[in-house]
Parts: C-alpha cells; sequence; structure tokens
C-alpha cells in the first residue's frame, strides 16, 4: 500500500497523543475508584465512562476536522467505544504511512462490534425485554383513580406499554399496591411482561397553601360564533335531605327547606345566582338521588343560592357542598411576591394596605439562603421572579416572567431556584417511609433529585437495608448540580446495581434555561451511551395528545427525537391510551431510520 506525505505522519502523530492523554487522564480518575472497590476498573462500563470524561476534557475539534478530510473516522459517534476508536485509527494511519502495527494499549476495552450488544443487556436487565416490533420501551405514569380498573391496564398493556410508572409523590400507599395488584392480573391476562417503576416523591419544593374563599360553580354552556347556546352547562347535584350525611361526587347540594320528595326529570328549578341573575336549572335525570341539572345560561352558584321548582311550590331550598376555593393570586410582570419563611396561607396582594402578595414554601429554610438577584421560577415555568430583598419575613421577588395580563399562580405548584445548592438530605422521611411500602412491589427505584454520589450511596444503602438491591435504579437527572456531577452520580452504581438515567426535561429547563436544555440533554444522553446505560426521555411527551385528545405536530417530532432512548415515558391523562398507539406506531417507524446519533439509510421508494 503507497504510504501518504506528512499530513498523515501528523495526524498518526497527533491521534497518538490523544491515546496517550486519554489513557493518562482515566488511570488518575481510575485509581480514585480503587479506593472505593478495586474490581470497578475492569468493569467495561466503567472504563469506557473514564475514557470518553478524558476524551472530551478538551476541545478535538480541529483534529476531528483533519480526520474526516481524510476520509477517516472523526470519533463523532465513539461514546459507547472510545479507546477502540482511536486505536483503529492509529491502525489505519500506521498501515498508510508504512509503519509497525503497535500494540494495543488496553486489550479489555470494549470494542465497536460489542457496544450495542451490552447497552442491550443492560436495558434489558433494568427495563424488561423490548418489544418485538420496536426496541425503545414506553413507560405510563398510572392515574390513583383508575388503579382498580383492570380494563384500563388491560387497554394499556396491548397499545404498547412496556413499564407502569407509580408516582409517590400522588395518592397513598392504598392505591400504589392497588396499582401493581390489578397490572399483575392484567399482565397475566394479556400474556405481555410489564416492569413497574416507582418514582420516590423527593423533597417537593413547592408553593403553600393559600388562603380559602367562598366557592363558586361556574356553569358554561357552549356557544357558536355568534353567541348561540350550542349545548347547556351541565351539573350533578345531590338531593340531601341529611347536609350531615355521606356526599357522592358531585358539585354540590340541593338542600330542601320542606319537601323530602326530590325534583323528578323534566322539572325545572329557577335559582338565583352570585350576580342576582334569576336562572333556570332543568333536571334533566335522577339516579340514586343524584341529578343532573342543565342550564341553557351561564350561571354563578354560590352556597345559600335559593331554589325553587316551576312545578311544586313547596318544593324549595339552597344550594350548598360547593367546596371552597384558594384565593385568587394575579401576578404580572413588575409585582412583588414575598416568599414566606412561615407556612401560613398566603393572601393575594393588598394595595390599600401596600402590602404585596405572599405565598410560602414547603422547605422554608431554603427562603433564607436566596442570595440578592437568585432566578426563581414558578409553576414549570409560568413565572419566573427574582429576588431583590431579604427580610425576616421571607424573600421579596419581581416578577420578571408571566403572560400578558398575568396569571394566577395556585398552591402545590414547583418551585426552582436555578444554580442554588439545595443541601437537602438525599431522601426524605417521606422516601424512607414510602421505599418500606413500594420495595416488595415494584422493580425499579425513580430517584427523584438526586445530586451526588453522596446521594446514590445513601438510596444503595436505604434499599440495602430492606433486602432490596436486586432492584435497578433510575437517576433522575433534574437540577443543574445533578447534571455537572452525573459521571460521578454514575460512576456511584455503575456494576453495582441495574441503572439507568432519565432526563427530567420539565425541572431540568428551569434549572439550565430553557434554551439550554436541548444541549444539556443531548449531553447526558451522550455520557449515558458512553457508560452503555439505558435513558428514559421524559415530560410532556405528546401531552396535548393524552390530556385533551388533540396532537401538535412539535409534539410529534419530539416523540421522534425519543427514539434515541431507550425509553420514552408518558405522563397521564384522559386519552392515554390513544397516546401509547400514538407513540408505539412513531417509535417502530422511526428506529428504521436511527439508531442513537447514527443515521441508518434504509431504502427509501420515492417515485
Amino acid at each position: 500500500m503507497p504510504t501518504r506525505a506528512a499530513p498523515w505522519n501528523d495526524l498518526l502523530d497527533s491521534v497518538l497523543a490523544l491515546r496517550d492523554r486519554v489513557l493518562s487522564d482515566s488511570e488518575k480518575r481510575l485509581a480514585t475508584l480503587d479506593s472505593q472497590d478495586p474490581s470497578l476498573r475492569l468493569h467495561p462500563g466503567v472504563r469506557n465512562v473514564v475514557h470518553y470524561l478524558a476524551l472530551r476534557s478538551v476541545d478535538i475539534c480541529p483534529l476531528q476536522e483533519a480526520l474526516a478530510r481524510e476520509g477517516l473516522s472523526s470519533l463523532g459517534r465513539c461514546e459507547s467505544h472510545v479507546l477502540d476508536s482511536i486505536e483503529r485509527i492509529i491502525a489505519v494511519l500506521r498501515a498508510a504511512t508504512g509503519k509497525a502495527r503497535g500494540h494495543t494499549s488496553d486489550a479489555s476495552t470494549i470494542r465497536s462490534d460489542e457496544d450495542m450488544s451490552v447497552l442491550r443487556s443492560n436495558t434489558e436487565i433494568l427495563l424488561g425485554p423490548a418489544p418485538g416490533k420496536r426496541n425503545t420501551r414506553i413507560m405510563v405514569t398510572l392515574p390513583g383513580e383508575r388503579a382498580n380498573d383492570l380494563a384500563f391496564m388491560k387497554e394499556l398493556l396491548t397499545s404498547g406499554m412496556d413499564i407502569a410508572r407509580i408516582n409517590c409523590a400522588h395518592d397513598s400507599p392504598v392505591e400504589w399496591a392497588a396499582m401493581a395488584q390489578t397490572l399483575h392480573q392484567a399482565r397475566q391476562e394479556t400474556e405481555r411482561p410489564c416492569k413497574i417503576l416507582a418514582d420516590l416523591a423527593g423533597h417537593k419544593i413547592r408553593t403553600g397553601p393559600l388562603a380559602m374563599e367562598e366557592g363558586v360553580l361556574h356553569l358554561r354552556p357552549v356557544r357558536d360564533h355568534r353567541g348561540r347556546t350550542v349545548n347547556p352547562a351541565h351539573c350533578r347535584a345531590a338531593w340531601k335531605d341529611d347536609p350531615q350525611g355521606p356526599l357522592p361526587p358531585v358539585d354540590c347540594q340541593l338542600l330542601p327547606i320542606k319537601t323530602n320528595r326530590p325534583p323528578e326529570a323534566g322539572e325545572v328549578l329557577r335559582c338565583m345566582d352570585a350576580r342576582g341573575k334569576e336562572r333556570r336549572l332543568e333536571v334533566e335525570s335522577v339516579t340514586d338521588s343524584v341529578l343532573t341539572l342543565s342550564c341553557p345560561q351561564s350561571a354563578y352558584l354560590i352556597n345559600g343560592s335559593l331554589w325553587q321548582s316551576d312545578q311544586r311550590r313547596r318544593c324549595h331550598g339552597h344550594i350548598a357542598g360547593i367546596p371552597e376555593t384558594p384565593t385568587a393570586m394575579l401576578l404580572a410582570v413588575g409585582d412583588h411576591l414575598l416568599l414566606t419563611r412561615d407556612i401560613l396561607p398566603g393572601t393575594a396582594a393588598d394595595p390599600d394596605r401596600h402590602q404585596p402578595a405572599r405565598i410560602s414554601c414547603t422547605i422554608p429554610s431554603l427562603v433564607e439562603r436566596l442570595p440578592l438577584g437568585q432566578k426563581v421560577w414558578m409553576d414549570d415555568g409560568k413565572f419566573g421572579a427574582e429576588v431583590i430583598s431579604q427580610s425576616p419575613d421571607g424573600a421579596l421577588l419581581r416578577i420578571m416572567v408571566a403572560k400578558p395580563g398575568g396569571d394566577r399562580l395556585f398552591p402545590d405548584r414547583g418551585l426552582n431556584f436555578p444554580g442554588q445548592p439545595l443541601d437537602l438530605p438525599p431522601l426524605s422521611d417521606k422516601d424512607r417511609t414510602d421505599l418500606d411500602v413500594i420495595v416488595p412491589l415494584v422493580d425499579i427505584i425513580g430517584f427523584s433529585f438526586v445530586e451526588s454520589a453522596a446521594h446514590m450511596d445513601a438510596l444503595r444503602d436505604a434499599l440495602s437495608q430492606r433486602q432490596a438491591t436486586h432492584l435497578g435504579i433510575i437517576a433522575k437527572i433534574e437540577t443543574a448540580q445533578a447534571f455537572h456531577r452525573l459521571p460521578e452520580i454514575l460512576l456511584a452504581a455503575i456494576g453495582r446495581q441495574p441503572l439507568g438515567v432519565m432526563v427530567a426535561r420539565g425541572d431540568l429547563a428551569m434549572e439550565v434555561g430553557p434554551e439550554r436544555l436541548t444541549e444539556v440533554q443531548e449531553e447526558i444522553l451522550w455520557l449515558a451511551d458512553a457508560a452503555h446505560l439505558p435513558v428514559v426521555w421524559a415530560t410532556q411527551v405528546l401531552e396535548s395528545l393524552a390530556k385533551k385528545g388533540m396532537i401538535s405536530r412539535p409534539e410529534l417530532t419530539d416523540a421522534a427525537m425519543g427514539e434515541r432512548a431507550e425509553c420514552v415515558m408518558l405522563n397521564k391523562g384522559p386519552f392515554i391510551g390513544q397516546a401509547v398507539r400514538t407513540l408505539d406506531d412513531i417509535l417502530t417507524r422511526m428506529q428504521g431510520h436511527q439508531r442513537k446519533k447514527f443515521a441508518l439509510m434504509r431504502a427509501l421508494h420515492w417515485s
């Protein structure tokens, strides 16, 4: 083979120097791991991760461009087999320059023809077998209200669900156990495998309660573009002789004054609403003392609103049972909000007393640590704010981001403090209690707000204490600190427990900024690929379809991107079955075009 001139010799020198630096830097990190467990350096995932970290510690773009110009591998897809890729380039350059083949630097390095089988094995151990027609699994969050619904569970399984998710931030141990039991029966009847993941709630950093005010039942008929009623508004009302007795799931109660006989179908009740306007409520049906009422006009009903039957003079009474609602806290750009250290119910602004709106934080100790200028995001980015002062009462925020005209802030909404170390224990008291319940029920633990190797060690110790080291762990990357410490988080568990990574894009976007989210999620995918670990692509995938039955084109593109992960997570919603079927179709189609970063060129048929 004819030799090439100086450029190939220069390339060989550059790639040899790169290999030496990768090996040298990797050995330093492996030496640190030896103090924990000397056998870790023999694990292929551990070795390749440290090789990848060494490779990416400097900018090699000029070398990549030079390699590509010569028709050689540019190392652009080497994440899962770093050292093998470098060695192969060296072998080609040695042959091209007529130099003797050198020794392989690391005989135990994973080869490019082995990496996918290692990833497939790790994925199957953690997430279960791949469905026959696609490689990417589908994870679905189970709604507590359907915990005992066998038909619903069977529909999810036959539609394509591969992993069921229990969110320990919601519902109770009763619902969790019912979900697991119902799913077990559904698996037997459908003969479809399905693992169960339980997400620990973690430290819930959320807005506290708001003061309550009188509840209002707003009846809204459907109107056409000219304001004509197309469909009347409906509500369900319980006929209650005893106001203290149990109440079925209804919108309100009808408490009679003189009669014990409830209104009948076709009977009309006239009512004065909160604005003093007379409204006509027609009884459409009566079932087990529950009346379905229709109203052709908009109405605002409150407790105490009087009603009178048109047909029976003695059939009259008042409305009750409308629950109180949180105070309306409307915030717009420029408004002030006091994030308080107490746990008292929040209140709206009082301009007459020059008092800003105020709301508490579920972890008060975080409030006093917020520095001036600290960015604060609320309710998944609905509001952005900045700390402008601190006082004994709390941190005063100025609203910097809100939709035009303002929006409502509700209780129990997420709070994010980008860049601010939380310094919270790895597991909350609730997490430890929940582990006692869920360990016998599930296959995988979702670790919320993990931020360090010490955090991972704490969960592994907690599982060991419960004889549950066989359970898999999915590290949920939700904060900027977790992202920056991702290598140490992974190295704390690789080779010792089934492990995966979740890209929790909702909280992560608030932490790193929405503009940088795309870049960050790519880096997480690369590092997990280097470790041969499965990735779960999560947050708002096909959300409009799951919740509203409608799909947007950007959501379709986003769902297709999920094919680069080993699992895509869907959240719950009324149309979740349809969302699972749609995602199943998208992932099945996309796997013929893409595998990780590798574009597959299957035959295309154009006219």
